[in-house]
């Protein structure tokens, strides 16, 4: 049996997260080994050959440039981490998974910046938050995300009020909603770099879902060869 690749997962600097425990599940079932990483955990080193940031709180408006005033206290602590982690991702060239704030984060590590608030966006979607997959998404057939997932729509969770505005050097939008909001972004064909909006760590049981986390794990095995 091949070793399992490692696979660092970011979270909050509380103990309990669900977000982090369903997203280790998720790697760990598509064939990796779940790592925990945090600002009083573990730091990135060279033995690990992916990355995945989770979903969270708010990401500091200073980050990308806004002087609008945070909707909820900032976890300091844990932007300056995951932001010089995906800096050492950047170095290595590692696969990076990016998840709800971790797909944010992603863009506003590469320049971008955020909508701190999409409820004006909301014309025909549902700005209502559910782990349940009630919302379409289309994504676009010619992207690499397409291939993973086996298909051009499909339903999604949705738990985020903030959202990619402008996108950062060397991302593209691969996927949005009925009202044109980014569900998605990849990086170029050189690395595996992929972030989504919505939550796939909750949707595991669905077959869309578990092929987004056997992609990054196939992506970190090829990094490893």
């Amino acid at each position: 049996m091949a070793e399992r690749p490692r696979i660092g997962v970011t979270g909050t600097t509380a103990r309990v997260s669900a977000a982090r425990l369903a997203t280790a599940l998720a790697v760990y079932r598509a064939g990796g080994r779940p790592v925990q990483l945090g600002s009083s955990r573990q730091d990135p080193d060279e033995s690990l050959s992916g990355i995945v940031i989770t979903g969270g709180s708010d990401i500091n408006p200073m980050h990308y440039g806004s002087t609008e005033a945070p909707w909820s206290p900032p976890d300091v602590l844990r932007d300056e981490f995951e932001l010089a982690v995906l800096g050492f991702a950047d170095r290595l060239g590692l696969p990076v998974l990016g998840i709800c704030r971790g797909a944010q984060l992603v863009n506003v590590h590469a320049g971008g910046n955020l909508y701190s608030d999409i409820a004006h966006l909301r014309k025909l979607g549902s700005h209502k938050s559910t782990v349940l997959p009630r919302k379409w998404v289309e994504v676009d057939s010619t992207s690499a995300l397409a291939g993973v997932l086996g298909t051009a729509r499909l339903r999604v969770n949705s738990l985020h009020h903030q959202a990619v505005k402008d996108l950062g050097k060397g991302l593209r939008v691969v996927a949005r909603d009925r009202d044109n909001i980014t569900q998605a972004i990849e990086g170029g064909e050189q690395r595996w770099l992929v972030g989504v909006q919505w939550h796939p760590e909750y949707l595991q049981y669905q077959r869309h879902q578990q092929a987004l986390f056997r992609a990054l794990v196939a992506a970190a095995r090829r990094y490893r060869r």
